[in-house]
């Protein structure tokens, strides 16, 4: 399996990025703890402001999710029938998910993926719930496009692809 996780926080310098390893974390409320000490770490300051997780897994699906200093996260997943699969989908959802992905009628093919979670949480940040629902349900779009274009909107774009390469 590759997963690709990286956290997003804004200081005065503008938006910053890091790679994440979610290994260790066994709930959502240790992924969020993970993103304030990384994002603290970079900038001591951003622990107490809004950091953004972009998680991508085998242009499968992708999660976001989002933490507003010491609130409860807001997750996204773009297919929540992938979390018996991917245990850190689970893990997103905390434990949440519709079950096993079915397959379309006589195509031998999944269905539309099945989003969960808050679709608005980005809404602030230039993508709308119904945009990150159409960007999830979009043909052909590939997880990592679909981060690259909240990215774009968001102002992250750049250090996104940076740590991507």
């Amino acid at each position: 399996m590759s997963i690709f996780s990286a956290v997003f926080s804004r200081s005065a310098a503008g938006w910053t990025g890091a790679e994440i390893d979610l290994a260790e974390a066994d709930g959502i409320d240790d992924v969020a703890d993970l993103m304030r000490d990384v994002a603290g770490a970079r900038d001591p300051g951003a622990a107490e402001g809004t950091m953004i997780l972009m998680v991508e897994a085998d242009d499968e699906w992708f999660g976001i999710v989002r933490v507003d200093d010491h609130n409860d996260p807001q997750v996204f997943l773009s297919d929540a029938r992938v979390v018996p699969g991917y245990p850190l989908a689970a893990l997103l959802l905390d434990g949440k998910g519709d079950g096993e992905p079915e397959e379309a009628e006589g195509t031998g093919q999944t269905p539309y993926p099945d989003p969960a979670g808050d679709s608005g949480l980005l809404s602030d940040f230039g993508t709308s719930g119904e945009e990150l629902l159409a960007l999830t349900l979009r043909e052909g779009l590939l997880p990592a496009d679909a981060l690259d274009e909240v990215a774009g909107r968001a102002g992250f774009a750049e250090s996104l692809d940076a740590l991507r390469a």
